[in-house]
């Protein structure tokens, strides 16, 4: 039994042949129609061919219909079954429903009515095949295995991430600007029980704080200025999921009081309400401040801070992790490479030994920016050393003449020389050469950089590719 690619297949189970001959001259012209007499022909060819609807008889010669139907949703439980019956009987049609049927029509048939009852199966089916592409999907971005690292720091990260998933405790995410603080967040929530409701996510930092209270808890109409109709807070929509707030330390001591009354009652007042809003949310927070000096300072409040810090997650830094850097960069360049449509094989062992090397102020975000954007302008197989950005450049030759005086190889006064050269040519690369622009740059005259390039020796043959 061999299915078509453009028509979706129906399989007829009844054991009249003119009732068959029916259904197929009804239904050949939209679908693929096979045909099937008793129950051995049915599992005969479910074997070569599962079709994507079976219209199923209730009376069948050689087993009863409901049976049938038991037999088949054992062995594929999603399988789309209408039953067919010669009398409507309430008895039947609930019984046929409890084993899985989806609907059932009666004889003689009601051609529009079965049109309309098979299009609605399909179209059932396929939003729920498409709800598990985009769970799918969810787990792909969202899971551990989206969270690259293999440094002991990290694998210990995982370890408290999955046990505190299925947890109701609440979360501090701590570390440093771009280390994945969201993305952790996301993680536990994710591969928590609220994992079918709402994630909600806010930058504290980014609301003003006239606007952060309304934001976080809704508010009534006409509860301020504009306020024309109701809004919904974050709390509300996040009912039952989880609520990520990121830079929890940039918030008033007013508004973290009012955190603390959610965390201790489960409940909250809209700004201008009276009426007493309860929600189940689970709170998952972050910063890139250290809580405990704001503390000290009085700009944190201490209650607050032991109940948002029942399960801290500190996050280091790409600096303190480098032997995660390899697998990173491996990571993204597969990721934006798929995206760009670009037939990238890697990065050069230079380029590689250059990224080791230097700092990551911005930590993985930084690193992430910088494979797209190289990625994105490239045409090379692999991304090479005079495509990554200056400062990265710049750090490594600094360190090696650093090193190079400290173990007495070069001068200090030669390494002073070495150095200097370096940051004229670098003006002198994103100029492109044009002297005047250089000079702008490095925030001299053109007449003491033309003096600098003689003292120096920089002449015509220094000129290489300037970067892009």
């Amino acid at each position: 039994m061999v299915g078509s690619d453009s028509l979706k297949s129906i399989l007829v189970v009844d054991d009249e042949a003119g009732a068959r001959e029916s259904l197929k001259m009804i239904l050949k012209g939209e679908y693929q129609v096979f045909l099937a007499k008793n129950a051995e022909e049915v599992f005969r060819q479910i074997d070569s061919h599962i079709p994507d609807v079976i219209l199923l008889d209730i009376i069948l010669p050689d087993m009863d219909g409901l049976k049938v139907l038991e037999r088949l949703k054992q062995t594929l439980p999603d399988q789309i079954v209408i039953m067919i019956t010669a009398t409507k009987t309430v008895k039947t049609a609930v019984e046929a429903m409890k084993l899985g049927a989806y609907d059932y029509v009666t004889k003689p048939f009601d051609v529009d009515e079965l049109r309309l009852i098979i299009n609605r199966a399909l179209s059932t089916r396929a939003l729920k095949e498409e709800n598990q592409r985009l769970w799918m999907e969810v787990d792909r971005s969202f899971g551990f295995d989206n969270i690259v690292g293999k440094s002991k720091g990290m694998k210990d990260i995982f370890i408290v991430v999955k046990r505190v998933a299925d947890t109701r405790a609440t979360v501090l995410i701590m570390g440093e600007s771009g280390t994945g603080k969201e993305l952790i967040s996301r993680a536990i929530h994710y591969h928590s029980p609220r994992k079918n409701h709402p994630f909600v996510t806010i930058n504290c930092a980014a609301i003003p704080e006239t606007l952060i209270e309304s934001e976080l808890f809704g508010h009534e109409k006409g509860a301020f200025t504009n306020a024309i109709e109701k809004k919904l807070g974050r709390f509300e929509v996040a009912h039952q999921g989880t609520l990520f707030l990121d830079e929890i330390g940039e918030l008033s001591l007013m508004t973290q009081a009012k955190i603390l009354r959610f965390l201790e009652e489960k409940e909250f007042n809209r700004v201008g309400g009276s009426k007493t809003i309860k929600v189940d949310v689970r709170l998952i927070t972050a910063t890139n401040k250290d809580l405990s000096q704001l503390i000290k300072k009085g700009q944190f409040r201490e209650d607050l801070y032991y109940r948002i810090n029942v399960v801290p997650i500190i996050l280091p830094p790409l600096r303190e992790r480098r032997e995660d850097i390899p697998l990173l960069v491996n990571h993204f360049t597969k990721k934006f490479s798929e995206e760009n449509q670009k037939k990238l094989k890697g990065v050069s062992k230079e380029a590689l030994e250059l990224m080791m090397s230097y700092e990551w102020p911005g930590n993985v975000r930084e690193l992430e920016n910088l494979i797209e954007r190289v990625i994105a302008l490239t045409n090379n197989e692999y991304i090479e050393p005079d495509e990554l950005p200056l400062p990265i450049i710049n750090q490594s030759k600094t360190n090696g003449l650093r090193e190079s005086v400290l173990s007495g190889q070069i001068s200090f006064s030669k390494a002073e020389e070495e150095f200097e050269k370096e940051i004229i040519l670098d003006a002198l690369r994103r100029a492109n050469f044009i002297q005047s622009h250089a000079a702008e740059i490095l925030g001299i005259s053109r007449r003491i950089l033309k003096y600098k390039m003689d003292k120096l020796g920089i002449e015509q043959q220094d000129r290489i590719k300037p970067y892009s």
